[in-house]
């Protein structure tokens, strides 16, 4: 029997919501202090500067379907749905002082105790083992504070998933300009790791569209910051990993929002091609969005995006969210197969922005091969509830298939692709693979660069990343000697990974592509010394690993198929990752009633 597609909440009607969120909203007008609190200042001049980093926002929701706007913008949210998100309560901001007080008096602990620690978030992407020893926990972050439509900001705690914060922002009109195509993503994900999307070629990577920071440092003081305050730490932080304290709180830059995503799909015959129309693509300043499929070596397609209001006559309307829509990337392949010539169709722009959640771009196809079943529409549909992303990579981790599956994420130049392109294609094999332009951050950073500049000798050049994700040789040891030829033949060709996959370089291969003693001076400077490294954090220990291979009857079991991917099933079950997918409200922005 399918999984049930159906609502998991009773909401009240409309109007009652509307008179409990004003009455609500008095108390919070009356109540709520300035922002300048949830960084425990100890200072008047740290009060001041802190609350001119983060002025007073509008609670959000205060009206939730009454909120001052534009004319010209309209809340996705129908009435009688409420987002979970939202808190109609005075007391959001001290529960947020609350839990950054008990964060920071746990960190003080470890560092008093000269203890290293982790980051419990609740929930992750990383494809990397997990270690469970001296964690600090931060799960309980998860709300989208305020939204400042003057402004055009808002805020939000770093375990706020991609899907949650565009319903919030969405409903006054407005949307973050970088939004990361995996609906459980976090924006504390997004700035402490490497997040770069089909508007990356315009806006960078997700952490430079955020304005403000607030940290717990690793002896336990909580300070914001910002390009004008801690500056150094602000930009050093983003993609750090985590390794120079702990995030709280984030002040995001937020543009208008509109209807659709004007979609257009240009077939292309060679990764040549597939270069050169990126590179056409990205200097197309009328574009918002671009990035590429590539189905095979002589078949792919580059995909452009214009944000509209309108759907232009002849042009339809197009949804991949619900059980009965096609998978993104097997309806870009099967339109260009039918037209040689351009596609165009209008996208609603949350269904956009989270095209690839069901199938996780591709890879839930790898889940029909492993169990050997059928893959085919009926069955997609069938099985929905189990193939969306957040579903998808607890059952990963849980089947310990993520040490057998190629999850990698490849920055080169794209002087550099067609090399790369060509040796994939001999030593994986994997299709398809993704293709993603990027605007580079400024040096020094801990994302992936090359120092390639333009003609005007002050403009980094772009880089494009390339998404391989599949299966890997069965057997651990190939598997690692294929990885580690993977991270040779990047560095020949000038390339880096990104860090949130399986990472096997020895030290010093590590370092010598980063800014080390920069790294390690802002370490002491904040006096970090005392966190993990990004190298401690993200490299693979080949030789524990396998000291700690679990030799029980359940661990002899998992590593079996296909009890393995049964056993990450049910985990994936219990989690109840699946009820985030269902109670989604931005799926129903833009579909026919």
């Amino acid at each position: 029997m399918k999984p049930q597609w159906t609502a998991i909440t009773t909401r009240p009607p409309w109007q009652s919501i509307a008179r409990h969120a004003v009455c609500k909203h008095a108390n919070i007008q009356e109540k709520a202090p300035a922002l300048r609190r949830c960084f425990n200042a100890s200072s008047s001049s740290n009060r001041a500067r802190a609350a001119q980093a983060f002025p007073r926002h509008a609670i959000l929701y205060p009206r939730p379907f009454e909120v001052a706007r534009p004319s010209n913008r309209s809340p996705i949210t129908p009435p009688y749905r409420q987002l979970l998100t939202t808190k109609y309560s005075a007391s959001s901001m001290k529960q947020h002082e609350a839990i950054v007080h008990s964060i920071s008096t746990t960190v003080r602990a470890y560092y008093e105790k000269k203890e290293k620690f982790r980051i419990y978030h609740g929930s992750t992407n990383s494809t990397r083992s997990a270690l469970k020893k001296n964690l600090v926990d931060t799960s309980n972050l998860c709300n989208v504070l305020s939204v400042n439509t003057e402004e055009k900001t808002c805020l939000v705690e770093p375990n706020v998933p991609m899907d949650r914060l565009v319903e919030a922002t969405l409903a006054h009109g407005l949307v973050p300009p970088v939004v990361m195509e995996f609906p459980g993503i976090t924006v504390g994900g997004g700035y402490s790791g490497t997040s770069g999307e089909s508007s990356s070629f315009k806006h960078g990577f997700f952490d430079r569209t955020i304005l403000a920071v607030e940290m717990v440092l690793a002896d336990g003081e909580v300070v914001m910051i910002s390009p004008e305050e801690k500056g150094d730490l602000f930009h050093g932080a983003a993609g750090a990993v985590g390794t120079f304290g702990v995030t709280t709180l984030v002040k995001l830059q937020l543009q208008d929002a509109k209807k659709y995503v004007e979609t257009t799909y240009h077939p292309v015959g060679s990764m040549a091609e597939a270069v050169s129309k990126l590179q056409e693509a990205t200097a197309d300043t009328g574009l918002d969005y671009v990035d590429g499929i590539m189905f095979s070596k002589n078949q792919g397609a580059i995909v452009t995006g214009r944000l509209t209001d309108e759907v232009k006559d002849g042009i339809s309307v197009q949804c991949f969210s619900a059980a009965k829509d096609p998978w993104f990337y097997l309806h870009v392949q099967e339109a260009i197969t039918k037209n040689p010539a351009l596609t165009t169709e209008a996208i609603p722009l949350p269904e956009y922005l989270f095209r690839y959640d069901r199938g996780g771009f591709w890879v839930g196809a790898s889940a029909f091969s492993y169990f050997k079943f059928p893959f085919n529409r009926l069955t997609r549909w069938w099985l929905d509830d189990f193939l969306h992303t957040r579903m998808m990579y607890t059952a990963l981790h849980a089947s310990g298939e993520s040490k057998k599956y190629v999850v990698q994420d490849l920055a080169l130049p794209y002087s550099t692709a067609e090399q790369f392109f060509k040796y994939t294609d001999e030593e994986f094999g994997i299709y398809p693979l993704w293709l993603c332009p990027l605007k580079q951050s400024p040096y020094p950073t801990m994302h992936p660069h090359f120092n390639q500049l333009e003609a005007d000798g002050e403009t980094l050049k772009p880089m494009l990343n390339v998404g391989l994700w599949g299966f890997g040789p069965k057997h651990h040891d190939e598997f690692i000697k294929k990885n580690r030829d993977l991270e040779r033949k990047l560095r020949e060709l000038g390339g880096m990974k990104w860090l949130y996959a399986h990472t096997y370089y020895d030290e010093n291969e590590f370092w010598e592509q980063f800014d080390r003693e920069w790294y390690d001076g802002l370490r002491k400077k904040y006096g970090a010394e005392s966190l993990p490294t990004v190298y401690e954090k993200v490299r693979v220990d080949v030789e524990k690993e396998k000291a700690l291979k679990d030799v029980s009857m359940l661990g002899r079991l998992v590593q079996t198929w296909p009890f393995g991917g049964f056993y990450g099933i049910w985990k994936a079950i219990r989690s109840r990752s699946y009820v985030e997918a269902r109670r989604s409200v931005w799926k129903e922005y833009g579909r026919k009633k």
